[in-house]
């Protein structure tokens, strides 16, 4: 049988209590070869910025491919180049006014590196050697002994313990602790090359999260208007307090992100991220810190954690490696990027395919699509009963989301607006993962820029919330323009009795899109 651009649809459920496998069983071969409909994307995508896409041109067409998060690595680069990235970036977004796009400063974090070397060449050393490496990070290597950046390196591991260099490319086993440094016997061949990054798996390292360079990178970044920061190995709550009292009052709107990257930010979990706005899943120095096979189970406990609280969540590294280089992802990184969609994150990230690959459209176009076709088969309604019977008593905002979620299904609403002057209402309903669509109406620029995280969330700026019936009548609109609802469709409306203060949200709406 043959047929022309079927349009996939969402799946109908026989009955409320339909179990999660019956969701993929009518997944029918039409919808699996009809088109993607990548507009009605949910997934929120980070893209990093690096030297192929600086031009304007290029970060209108990843705006135009689903960039909803441009992120800042300032691991790289000086202030000169990140602040003329910034202004590319209010250039491009002036040119797609209707496209919201926050900007993300990721920082550097506490970094162990390896020194320098003799003739500044790399060195060849060979599995079963013994290398020594020491604290004086003025001795220049060779292949018998090198430095490293971190002082206590002696005093933080034992006997027995892993040292890994180089992203994991070389590992070292410790046979005996120095008073300047350690022993290790190579566990396999391999070049070294200067200053290669050093991780100590299991080890409690002591060095402070929040780095000098972090906090000049962080007020650089406050008076440079950015919308949220991904602050890199953090391993407990102060950490994140440490961050907002930099902030201060001017910078309480943006939104801080924490990287768990180490056992010891899995350790503080739960602390973290009820200090935390969201999390980043940040699997490269994880998949160091512990062991590799273990990464992806990790990856599910933190995402259904985040779920839960109702902090959004973004999955990042090495998910489209290969298109940094080829003009496609690989099969295996499409399952990835998928799979945490399923997982229920709320954004993925990409890295060096942006930043630095031969085609930086290609990784966000194909990404967005990859996620839209995973939304198709995300059991939304089993996740909304799992998440509903865990809470028994929501505050009054969060019952009414949860509520407005109910009401949705009922009515085979597809979108649900929401009135809200800080975000919180609209993460509410997000928080419940509706497959209804989100439209949060807000007069706040910041609001708008920290919802650019959140899965399922569109967001309008009006200038007041004067005039509820016209406010929702322009949501409509934006809907219908957007192809989320068509003219006769149940749309359900969140919002205060009193115009003035949306957030005491006390009300439900249905109305009809005409």
């Amino acid at each position: 049988k043959s047929f022309t651009n079927p349009k996939p649809t969402y799946f109908k459920k026989k009955n409320m209590n339909s179990k999660p496998g019956d969701f993929f069983e009518r997944y029918s071969l039409q919808q699996i070869l009809a088109d993607t409909e990548v507009f009605r994307r949910k997934t929120k995508i980070v893209c990093t910025i690096g030297p192929a896409c600086w031009n304007t041109e290029t970060l209108c067409g990843m705006l135009d491919n689903g960039m909803t998060v441009a992120r800042l690595n300032f691991s790289h680069g000086d202030h000169k180049v990140h602040g003329e990235t910034i202004d590319k970036l209010r250039d491009a977004f002036k040119q797609r006014k209707e496209t919201q796009c926050a900007i993300m400063l990721d920082t550097k974090g506490p970094e162990i590196r390896t020194g320098f070397l003799k003739d500044g060449k790399a060195v060849e050393i060979e599995k079963g050697q013994t290398l020594e490496i020491c604290t004086d990070y003025d001795f220049k290597g060779d292949n018998t002994k090198i430095a490293c950046s971190y002082k206590s390196l002696p005093k933080s591991v034992k006997v027995g313990q892993i040292i890994l260099m180089a992203d994991g490319s070389i590992s070292g086993k410790v046979t005996e602790i120095l008073a300047d440094g350690v022993k290790v016997e190579l566990l396999n061949s391999a070049k070294l090359g200067e200053r290669k990054n050093m991780n100590l798996p299991g080890v409690i390292v002591d060095l402070p999260t929040i780095t000098e360079k972090d906090e000049d990178d962080i007020l650089f970044g406050l008076k440079r208007g950015i919308d949220m920061i991904a602050a890199s190995f953090i391993r407990k709550a102060s950490d994140i307090e440490t961050i907002r009292d930099l902030l201060g009052p001017k910078g309480s709107h943006i939104k801080i992100i924490a990287k768990i990257e180490n056992q010891e930010g899995l350790e503080n979990y739960d602390e973290i991220l009820k200090a935390a706005d969201g999390i980043m899943v940040a699997r490269g120095d994880l998949g160091m810190e512990i062991p590799v096979e273990k990464v992806f189970i990790a990856q599910k406990w933190m995402i259904k954690k985040a779920n839960e609280a109702g902090k959004p969540v973004v999955t990042a590294t090495q998910m489209f490696e290969s298109i940094i280089k080829n003009p496609r992802p690989t099969r295996a990184e499409c399952s990835d990027v998928a799979n945490a969609v399923l997982d229920g994150t709320d954004a993925v990230m990409l890295s060096g395919e942006t930043a630095n690959g031969d085609y930086p459209l290609n990784a966000v176009g194909i990404m967005a699509k990859v996620c839209r076709e995973a939304e198709l088969v995300y059991n939304y309604w089993g996740f909304y009963r799992d998440i509903k019977e865990k809470i028994a008593h929501p505050p009054t905002e969060e019952a009414v989301a949860a509520a407005a979620v109910q009401l949705s299904y009922e009515m085979k609403s597809k979108v649900i607006i929401a009135m809200t002057e800080t975000g919180r209402q609209a993460r509410y309903i997000a928080k419940y993962k509706p497959s209804a669509h989100i439209v949060a109406v807000s007069t706040d620029e910041h609001v708008i820029k920290g919802l650019c995280v959140s899965r399922g969330i569109t967001s309008l700026r009006v200038p007041s919330f004067q005039g509820n019936e016209a406010l929702i009548e322009y949501a409509i609109k934006h809907a219908k323009t957007h192809d989320l609802i068509k003219t006769g469709d149940q749309v359900i409306v969140v919002q205060g009795i009193q115009e003035e203060d949306p957030e005491e949200t006390n009300l439900l709406k249905i109305v009809s899109a005409n």
